[in-house]
C-alpha cells in the first residue's frame, strides 16, 4: 500500500482474514485489498475457492483492482489469479518494483519518521543530528543511509529490506 500509495478507506474483518478498502489517489480507483490469515484449505495454502470468493467480492462491491495477500498460494489459484488479473502477494511473490519507486518510498518515509521522532525533516544531512563522530544514533538515519547507498549501487532486494525496515517503524510509531 505505501509503494502504491493507496489510501486506506475502510477496513472489515472476515471469517478468513481481513478485506482492505482503498483508493488509489492518482486514477480514483477502488481497489480491495484481501488479506487470507486462514485459507480454507487446512495445509494453509490459497486455493483457487479463495479465489473465487475475490472474484466475486470484485464484481459484487464493483471494485476496479483487487490484490490478494496469502502465505502460500496452490498452482491453480495463481493460474485463475492471473487470468482474472488479480495481483497477488506472499512472502514469496512479492510484487516487482522499480528501483526508483522503492528508493521514493523509503525518502517519504524517512521523511515521515523523522518528523514524528525530531519534530522536522532535515534539508540536507549536517541537519541530521543521527550521525556524529562516526556512529550512527538513530536507526532512522542509518537505514535512510544503507537505502541511499543500496539504490546508488542498485542493489534492489537491499532496498526492499529497507523499506520494509521503515515500514515496520512506521507503523510502530502509529500504533
Amino acid at each position: 500500500m505505501a509503494v502504491k500509495d493507496y489510501d486506506p478507506k475502510r477496513l472489515k474483518e472476515r471469517q478468513t482474514g481481513l478485506d482492505i478498502t482503498a483508493s488509489d489517489d492518482a486514477s480514483d480507483e477502488r481497489i480491495l485489498l484481501r488479506v487470507v490469515s486462514k485459507p480454507k484449505l487446512k495445509s494453509g495454502w490459497v486455493g483457487v475457492d479463495t479465489v473465487d470468493d475475490m472474484i466475486v467480492a470484485l464484481e459484487e462491491d464493483a471494485y476496479d483492482k483487487g490484490v490478494l495477500i496469502g502465505q502460500r498460494f496452490t498452482k491453480a489459484a495463481k493460474r485463475k489469479l492471473r487470468e482474472e488479473g488479480i495481483q497477488f502477494v506472499s512472502n514469496k511473490l512479492r510484487p516487482n518494483f522499480g528501483l526508483k519507486k522503492l528508493y521514493f518510498v523509503a525518502k517519504d518515509l524517512v521523511d515521515e519518521l523523522c518528523k514524528a521522532k525530531c519534530g522536522k525533516t532535515p534539508r540536507k544531512a549536517s541537519d541530521c543530528t543521527g550521525y556524529s563522530n562516526g556512529a550512527y544514533s538513530c536507526k532512522t538515519r542509518l537505514i535512510s543511509d544503507n537505502a541511499s547507498f543500496h539504490f546508488e549501487r542498485g542493489w534492489k532486494n537491499l532496498l526492499q529490506q529497507d523499506v520494509l525496515r521503515l515500514l515496520a517503524m512506521h507503523r510502530a510509531i502509529n500504533d
